[in-house]
């Protein structure tokens, strides 16, 4: 079996990024959705890796397999975005999704983020028992923070709180 190995993204995984997320969000799960209606995956540097914020691909014979973003939206918080895995690389036997989620929750701690929120779709059922299983809590949407950046499909939301390393 291949090593999959978790990094930081890096401007030439753009492509990569945009050819493991959308096929996800429209093949799989039939959202009507493009690149174009997500200006982020084009400008990934400026969007996710400022600030206290970082982007993470999970790779595996140099393909990208696995996304995961963390935006700052300022006062120490934090949003989770564009967390996907191939089906092929899902499950616990490869642990991909749990590998992402603690480098994104590693590096929350070291830079100081106490909260982290995130946005899901009624749909990803499978989003919702992972993100609940690693500490997330449901919240209503009147608990989200201002600066947090909402999608227009997401109907569910999630906090975790982040204990400092």
């Amino acid at each position: 079996m291949a090593e999959i190995e978790i990094r930081t993204f890096a401007p030439d995984d753009a492509d990569g990024v945009i050819s493991v997320i959308l096929p996800i969000q429209r093949e799989e799960f039939g959202i009507d959705i493009t690149a174009d209606t997500q200006p982020d995956l084009r400008v990934i540097p400026d969007f996710y890796q400022s600030g206290k914020g970082q982007f993470w691909v999970a790779v595996k014979d140099g393909v990208i397999v696995g996304t995961v973003g963390l935006k700052d939206i300022r006062n120490n918080q934090a949003a989770l975005r564009k967390m996907f895995v191939a089906a092929e690389v899902r499950g616990r036997e490869h642990g991909v999704a749990t590998r992402l989620l603690e480098a994104l929750l590693a590096h929350a701690g070291e830079v100081g983020v106490i909260d982290i929120f995130l946005g899901t779709t009624e749909k990803f059922l499978a989003a919702h028992r992972f993100y609940e299983k690693n500490g997330f809590s449901e919240i209503p949407t009147e608990d989200l923070p201002g600066t947090f950046p909402r999608m227009a499909v997401d109907s569910k939301f999630y906090r975790r709180k982040v204990s400092a390393l």
